[in-house]
């Protein structure tokens, strides 16, 4: 009896961390939910993710003003990317700023999606003044977090786990925020492997804060150790397609058929590439998978030039790569517009 009881004593003690939703879950989750399009989104005044949070960078009405033309476009959600070091800085004002975006984001009846890390472009981020652009270069100062010095450093972490227990824990029961996306592209950089123990400490951490939304990261490349745990841990599967639609359309088929989860594309449209709103977006709404493309207003981020085609001159490209409206907010191509209102039956 003695025995029974000391185990009985050890599980309760043991952390209780929330499960992934079942199929059912989520499942009745995304039947609520309307066909989901929309944008990657940063200011078009914002270089990277700490110009768009930190306090004297923070800009609202160029916010609020993008966010109204992408509510007349239809769209009705947001993928919009965190950073581990403005919260770091300034905890408080950094939640107060994040609920100031939700509020202008419910007012133009837009969803968001937040992304908690990122293993893509420039590494070492540090707070304060950031970079100017360079011309021509496609996201010339985004920045990765956490960045390779916490990613290698365990003893570093525990910043981490607060900043996503801390973010998460705040808006667990906000219906504002749609999504939680974990970890955008975790072997990217070069991480591959590496990335793998903070990836799955991310997702424990995620569930410690026990959100009452629907927690994921997305597939992007073939990469096993970390898709493997992606696609078998998150609720609803996301992933990344910057191909043609026949190509798009045989990805969708098989997450569907094998993980029987809600789907959602969260990068698409790369002109370059032929991944484009006119071709893909009829496959998303034929099969229901929420459609985010990269890039809303030509902006500080330079996503209108391609990734392996810088223009030193910084002359406008005749093909833009990314994004939709100019920054007086003019668009770049009418029959773009006429395909998402489309799908968006605005």
């Amino acid at each position: 009896m003695r025995k029974i009881f000391t185990l009985f004593f050890l599980l309760a003690s043991l952390p209780m961390f929330a499960q992934q939703w079942s199929v059912k879950k989520a499942n009745d989750w995304y039947a609520k939910q309307p066909q989901l399009v929309g944008a990657n989104f940063i200011p078009s005044t914002a270089i990277n993710e700490l110009e768009m949070w930190q306090a004297d960078t923070f800009d609202p009405v160029t916010i609020d003003r993008e966010l109204a033309w992408a509510e007349g476009l239809g769209m009705n959600i947001m993928r919009v990317f965190l950073h581990n070091i403005p919260y770091e800085t300034d905890k408080a004002g950094f939640l107060k700023r994040m609920d100031e975006f939700l509020s202008i984001a419910d007012k133009h009846h837009i969803k968001i999606m937040f992304v908690l890390f990122d293993s893509c472009w420039n590494d070492d981020p540090k707070a304060g003044k950031q970079m100017q652009p360079k011309l021509g270069v496609h996201n010339s100062g985004w920045a990765r977090c956490p960045g390779t010095k916490m990613l290698f450093d365990s003893r570093t972490w525990g910043r981490l786990e607060d900043y996503t227990k801390g973010v998460i824990g705040h808006f667990a029961q906000d219906n504002r925020v749609l999504i939680w996306d974990i970890f955008n592209e975790p072997s990217n950089s070069g991480y591959m492997d590496a990335v793998v123990p903070l990836l799955k400490k991310s997702f424990e951490w995620a569930r410690a804060a026990k959100p009452s939304q629907p927690i994921t990261a997305g597939w992007w490349h073939d990469h096993p150790m970390s898709n493997e745990f992606m696609l078998n841990n998150s609720d609803i599967i996301t992933f990344h397609n910057y191909r043609p639609a026949d190509d798009l359309e045989k990805q969708i088929i098989d997450f569907q058929t094998t993980y029987k989860r809600p789907v959602i594309c969260t990068e698409y449209m790369a002109r370059k590439h032929k991944s484009t709103f006119e071709s893909c977006l009829p496959i998303f709404a034929k099969y229901k998978v929420g459609a985010i493309n990269w890039g809303l207003v030509q902006g500080k981020t330079n996503t209108i030039y391609a990734w392996d085609e810088p223009m030193p001159s910084g002359a406008e490209p005749t093909l833009w790569f990314h994004d939709i409206f100019r920054t007086d907010g003019s668009i770049y191509k009418q029959s773009e517009v006429e395909a998402i209102k489309k799908v968006t039956k605005k």
